[in-house]
């Protein structure tokens, strides 16, 4: 599907120019900036200098004391504890944080994470019941329960406490816990509400220290498992996020975890990691872990304190990796020829698929791929224990949680986000949900919505690409939702010598305009254009700016995102 190129409007040209010349850089690098809300040349120096100590006083969110207190009380009484946690990135690096650290002060503790097939999402009766079984009085329960009101309460039943640390949005009644920490709390003050779970795991760490007077060190060494959370959980790098995710990048390519080493290792990519990286190396990796197995293998290599025993398990997990795609793959080509041949599923707005033989725990990449080729909000579901489970996905701009919410009547249990979400409902309702969910997104979408995009952030000439330019640029990152790698556009471009197919999608080339370098270039997914693109012939392109890391060397290079012919 075509993409439209959608150019921002320069705003606030005068702040712009201002902030140009107080930080010495390219107009064009601070229109970016001003479209990002950095106006002033401290909040400019803030956005390019992360600072730990702008982290927000983690007592500032509601029900920390509680919680504080109730974990306090347990360690004074012998109480044993469980963390509990979620079977996602997210959830495991929640769980392998919180357990670690408050190991270094406890030991009658344990963690679990539910069976993904035989337990499903959040918190279980299972998980519950395994408590009581061996004694557990207090359940820390990470990145899932801000919507388990009847769990909570069968817990409370058989005298175990629950302290939830959860950044979901919650129900119109918040679960009767010892303590909740969700800063999505209508009344939570929290001045930061887009923290990852693990984030939320790390402020009770940060307040566990503050309390007792210890050294900061002591949680500030789970960064790079809070990044990565940042990076799989598709939250916004903005804020507090950008600076846990800034110096969680540090830790990652400088000290990481013997877990995250082990794995890096076993992807054979050991530096030079960017958010982007970890998106697409190490988070599918750890997930695969709960698609294709149990997600208990995660936290095991997460825990690793001996190399060896790492590597074995990094090996492993890499090995399910390699099964889930294969799985992800064959579902996908099964999806795809369901939609196609039918005229039926193609004229509608919204993609509902559902088949039993489907793996429960690929249905959300699934969901992703069928997205990105139809453009539109997109669940897969599958059977599991008697009721269809699904991953739902949406597209840049609509709120699918809202369209979820209008048939809340219809469904068992959904929880998540705009962007993404899980759902379980009862088979005799699916094909009334599927309706009512077409006609709800139908009245509710734009035609702007269904129509992929990519946003151009600012029109530049080539030769203004420097080395200057490129290290501001790269000053920006960690890039991500709200912060993402900015898009420039360049009209009257023309080929340097012949381009040429790498692998069986993507475009190698060099270009240049006049008066400019030559810059080396890949689009990915741009192999038609080989035969397209014709010497002397100029044409306009839209790309981000980025270093290829080969054998040690780092090279300037443009990442092409769209190609548009010009009249010769």
């Amino acid at each position: 599907m075509d993409k439209k190129w959608v150019q921002a409007k320069p705003d606030e040209l005068s702040i712009s120019l201002t902030l140009a010349r107080e930080l010495n850089i390219d107009p064009a690098l601070a229109e970016i900036l001003v479209a990002r809300d950095i106006h002033t040349f401290q909040q400019a120096k803030d956005f390019f200098r992360p600072d730990l100590n702008s982290l927000h006083d983690p007592f500032l969110m509601k029900d920390m004391d509680l919680a504080i207190s109730r974990i306090e009380k347990a360690f004074l009484s012998g109480e044993k504890l469980m963390i509990y946690g979620d079977y996602d990135v997210d959830g495991t690096t929640s769980v392998a944080l919180a357990f670690s650290f408050f190991r270094q002060f406890y030991s009658q503790m344990e963690y679990y994470i539910p069976d993904r097939h035989k337990e499903g999402y959040g918190i279980s009766t299972a998980g519950i019941n395994y408590a009581k079984k061996n004694g557990i009085t207090l359940i820390i329960a990470l990145d899932c329960g801000i919507k388990a009101n009847d769990k909570v309460q069968y817990a409370s039943s058989l005298d175990i406490d629950f302290i939830i640390c959860d950044h979901h949005l919650p129900g119109e009644e918040i679960p009767d816990a010892a303590a909740v920490l969700d800063p999505k709390r209508k009344d939570c003050s929290y001045p930061f509400k887009e923290l990852a779970g693990c984030g939320i795991g790390f402020k009770l760490a940060q307040a566990w220290c503050i309390k007792n007077n210890l050294d900061a060190a002591l949680y500030l060494r789970y960064l790079d498992l809070v990044m990565v959370s940042i990076a799989a959980d598709i939250v916004p790098v903005t804020g507090e996020n950008r600076i846990l995710a800034f110096h969680g990048l540090i830790r990652l390519n400088t000290n990481p975890c013997i877990g995250l080493k082990a794995l890096m290792d076993s992807c054979g990519k050991n530096k030079d990691f960017t958010l982007t990286d970890v998106v697409f190396t190490l988070a599918p990796r750890i997930n695969a872990a709960g698609r294709m197995d149990h997600a208990n293998q995660a936290v095991k290599m997460l825990l690793c304190d001996e190399e060896e025993i790492a590597r074995t398990q990094s090996d492993f997990i890499n090995q399910q990796n390699a099964d889930r795609k294969i799985s992800d793959q064959q579902m996908t080509a099964e999806a795809l020829a369901m939609i196609d041949e039918s005229a039926f599923l193609i004229s509608k707005k919204t993609t509902v698929v559902y088949n039993e033989r489907w793996n429960k725990g690929v249905i959300g990449i699934v969901a992703s791929r069928l997205t990105e080729k139809y453009y539109r909000p997109t669940i897969v579901l599958t059977l599991s224990n008697g009721f269809l489970t699904g991953s739902a996905r949406s597209v840049p701009g609509y709120d699918l949680y809202e369209a979820l919410l209008s048939c809340a009547d219809l469904l068992e249990q959904f929880g998540g986000h705009k962007f993404a979400a899980g759902l379980t409902i009862k088979p005799e309702n699916i094909h009334e949900f599927a309706e009512r969910f077409e006609n709800y997104v139908t009245a509710t979408i734009t035609q702007d919505m269904l129509s992929p995009e990519i946003q151009i952030d600012a029109a530049i000439e080539l030769s203004r690409i420097d080395g200057k330019f490129q290290r501001v640029l790269a000053q920006m990152a960690p890039f991500g939702p709200l912060n993402p790698a900015p898009v420039f556009h360049s009209e009257e471009v023309f080929l340097v010598g012949k381009p040429y197919v790498v692998g069986t999608k993507h475009l190698k080339l060099s270009i240049k305009q006049q008066n400019s370098a030559i810059f080396e270039s890949i689009g990915f997914g741009l192999a038609e254009w080989e035969s397209l693109l014709q010497q002397g012939r100029p044409f306009s392109i839209c790309y981000t700016i980025e270093e290829n890391v080969w054998k040690d060397q780092k090279r300037l290079q443009l990442n092409i995102k769209g190609i548009r012919l010009l009249q010769a």
